[in-house]
Order: C-alpha cells, then sequence, then structure tokens
C-alpha cells in the first residue's frame, strides 16, 4: 500500500501581499445559482453531466442573440450584419446565428459547407482567404457562394474554372488598403500584406477584368480587428468609405454590396473597458448620408465574429490536483492551453495576461465575502509544458480538487483556434444552451 506523505513534509504557501492590479471589464450578464455559474438555464455542474466531462465550452444562445439585436438597434438600418463563422464554427451555433444574421462569411471549404447546410442562402455567403485551392473555388463556384479574391492569380483561376464549370462565378475583391486599424489587435490591411490586393493596383485591374465571364459583386475593405478604441474604428470608416467611393466610381458595371469588414472588440484583459457604440454608429449615420449618391442602390455589410459570440461563451474545467511549490499555490486542472491557446497567452500575445477567470462553484458576487477565504494561486492544465497556463497570480475563493474553474470571454477563438491533439489529451465537449 502506498503510504501518504507526513504533513510536515508538505510545504504551506506563505501569504503574500495583494497586489494592486487593473481589474477585469464586469463580467454580469451571466446568471448564479447557489453560488454557482448558470450557462442558459443549467448549471455548470448539471453541464458536466450532460455532456459526460470537463473540460468543456458552453455557449448561451439568449446573450448572443441579446448581443446582435442591441447591436442591430444601435447601428444605421442601412447595415446589414454578418457572421464570420472563423470566430466559432461549432456547428449547432452556425445553425442557430442563420435567423440572427443577414449573411456568413468563410474562409475554408469546410465552413462554406457547414454555411450552406445550415439554410443560409448562398448569395449571403462569401467566402475570403489568401490560399484558396483548385478544390476551394470550384466548390465556391459550383455552390453559387462569392469569392473575395485575394489575388489577380486567384481571379484568373476562377475565371478558368467559371468557363470550364460553364458558371459565372461570383466575385467580389478583398482590397489591401493603403491605411490601417490602428490599435488593432490583429491588423489585416497598410503595408505589405497577404490580403487583398493593394487599392494602388484597382484601378488598372477594374478596367481590364473581363466582366462578361464573371458576376462582379464589390469589395471586402477589411483593415482590421479586436479594437476597442471608438476614435479609431470612426477614423477607419472615414477612409473605408472614402476609399468605397474612389473604387464605386472606378467600377464599369453596377456592384451589389462593400464589406467595411468589422473591428469590433470585446474586452478580455485588466484595465479593459468594453466599447460604447453611439459614437460609431453615429459617424455611419453621418457617413451613410454624405455617400448616399454613390452608396444609395449598394448594401454595405458589416462582418463580425468574435463580438458578436466571444462574450456569451466560457470555458470550464475542474481542479484535479492542488499542490504547493516553494511558496506558490498551483491549482492544476484538467484542461489548459490544448483547448484554450488563445488564454494561455500563445495566440497573439506578446506579454501575456488572464482572461477573467473564477471559481466557478463559489461566485463570491453571490455570497458574503466575509464567508470566503481567498488566495493567491496560479492556475495550469495538465500538460507537460511550462507554456500551459489558465491564470497567473490570480486572487480567488479558496478552492479544492474537485471545484471548476471558469475562463469567461471564450465564445471565440476557442475550441477550432487550439490543438486539441497536443500531447495526445481527452478531447473536449461543447455545447450550446
Amino acid at each position: 500500500m502506498t503510504k501518504l506523505l507526513p504533513k510536515k513534509a508538505q510545504q504551506k504557501a506563505l501569504p503574500k501581499a495583494p497586489r494592486q492590479v487593473p481589474k477585469h471589464a464586469d463580467i454580469s450578464h451571466f446568471a448564479s445559482q447557489n453560488n454557482e455559474l448558470v450557462i442558459g438555464d443549467k448549471t455548470i455542474s448539471q453541464i458536466e453531466k450532460l455532456v459526460g466531462s470537463t473540460p468543456y465550452y458552453a455557449y448561451d444562445k439568449a446573450l448572443i442573440a441579446n448581443t446582435v439585436a442591441s447591436l442591430k438597434s444601435v447601428l444605421p438600418e442601412k447595415i446589414q450584419l454578418h457572421y464570420a463563422i472563423k470566430a466559432n464554427p461549432y456547428p449547432s451555433l452556425v445553425h442557430f446565428m442563420v435567423n440572427h444574421v443577414s449573411g456568413f462569411d468563410v474562409a475554408s471549404k469546410k465552413e462554406m459547407l457547414l454555411a450552406l447546410q445550415s439554410g443560409m442562402p448562398a448569395k449571403e455567403i462569401s467566402f475570403a482567404g489568401p490560399g484558396k485551392t483548385h478544390d476551394d473555388l470550384q466548390a465556391a463556384i459550383i455552390a453559387g457562394i462569392t469569392l473575395h479574391a485575394e489575388s489577380t492569380t486567384e481571379i484568373n483561376r476562377a475565371i478558368a474554372l467559371g468557363v470550364s464549370l460553364a458558371i459565372k462565378p461570383n466575385i467580389a475583391i478583398r482590397v489591401n488598403p493603403a491605411f490601417e486599424l490602428k490599435a488593432s489587435g490583429m491588423k489585416m490591411s497598410g503595408g505589405s500584406k497577404p490580403f487583398g490586393i493593394d487599392e494602388e493596383l484597382l484601378p488598372e485591374l477594374l478596367k481590364e477584368l473581363p466582366y462578361d465571364k464573371i458576376n462582379f459583386k464589390g469589395f471586402h475593405i477589411f483593415a482590421g480587428s479586436q479594437n476597442l478604441k471608438a476614435d479609431a474604428i470612426i477614423e477607419m470608416h472615414e477612409k473605408t468609405f472614402m476609399l468605397a467611393q474612389q473604387l464605386v466610381a472606378l467600377t464599369p458595371v453596377k456592384i451589389a454590396y462593400i464589406n467595411i469588414g468589422g473591428g469590433l472588440g470585446i474586452p478580455y484583459f485588466p484595465g479593459e473597458q468594453r466599447l460604447t457604440l453611439d459614437e460609431i454608429s453615429a459617424n455611419l449615420s453621418k457617413l451613410l448620408k454624405q455617400y448616399q449618391h454613390t452608396l444609395a442602390d449598394i448594401n454595405i455589410i458589416m462582418e463580425l465574429g468574435r463580438y458578436l459570440v466571444g462574450e456569451a461563451g466560457v470555458y470550464v474545467s475542474k481542479i484535479v490536483d492542488k499542490k504547493v511549490s516553494r511558496a506558490t499555490t498551483y491549482l492544476i486542472c484538467d484542461g489548459g492551453l490544448h483547448h484554450h491557446l488563445s488564454n494561455s497567452g500563445n495566440f497573439g500575445q506578446v506579454i501575456r495576461k488572464n482572461y477573467p477567470v473564477a471559481i466557478g462553484n463559489k461566485l463570491v458576487s453571490t455570497v458574503d465575502r466575509k464567508e470566503l477565504e481567498n488566495e493567491l494561486v496560479n492556475i495550469v492544465g495538465p500538460l507537460c509544458t511550462p507554456l500551459d497556463i489558465v491564470a497567473d497570480k490570480v486572487n480567488l475563493p479558496k478552492s479544492d480538487i474537485g471545484d471548476y474553474v471558469v475562463v469567461y470571454q471564450s465564445g471565440a477563438y476557442g475550441a477550432s483556434a487550439s490543438p486539441k491533439d497536443f500531447l495526445s489529451q481527452p478531447q473536449l465537449n461543447e455545447i450550446l444552451l
């Protein structure tokens, strides 16, 4: 029989003075029941029994619907919302979005097939991405969706395929504008980029396009994403509409739409605040009026991913061990970077910062704070790598093996953006409630 270590051999964490750190934006859109987080109408322990095990992602469809409805109520009526499936391609979620947005934007053939099977009309689906294969182009042309062409080579390939299939391809041009979205988490334009066709090449290209062999749909001007600065987004919209007017004037045929991209971000890290939309919406209304003669019969599309679904999802894992190493307390969970790469800091962060986390069955906001003892902990996953960080130096209610660690802001770029087969760990579950 294995003997347990005597208590004197177990290290104890020394008390540490609390650090003054910026707080996360308030996470108050989820309910709780008996101190336990609720997604949809189920507690996280009920969801574990429902899906079979932790770790899992859970998405609240009511929150998604509320986010979309709130955004629509603020934006000018002319703006159409498209959902960028790459943010979260969970099939149940994609099917749910059909009744809440006007169209889908996809980044692969697999996403395209998912979009089509959801019931979204092909004419409302667009396909962006700089490395489309022969199969991608062929499938898109047969399906009747719109290709957002990223190069002249791609345009020529699509035209040749269209001739061989006896189908005119639907083509829009993705533009690489000279400007960028300042303070953007992901810069997609300005300077040399693999995305789109440089704007200075378009005057000549628009003259040479064989319009009799294609259905030319319009332009996709996508400058960047994950931005929390209203003034930066306003400046981007000013430049986007000015460029759109110039491109429409250069195009010898009538176009269907201008996709102005997205850019709206959500707060992840301490000190970040939620984006306020009033000034952005007012400026869009001004621009639509300013360019009404040019854009009167042209649809204006705003393409969003994480803004629509990011705050409605959580990642839930369970504490499987608790240990102290040289005065630092570690909570070791059954989930980590292999399921939630972005939370680990290995998906674009230069300096790692914590997503908002909680002990999901000991929510401080729902009980008398005096009854809870807090502790400073590091939370890690099960992988044999120091990169497997769930949260670093966070002050949380004192927890035990079997408690739930919840990572908020996890509805976008979670499961599908993570190396789920890394170190051959068990797979995770997802559910929309």
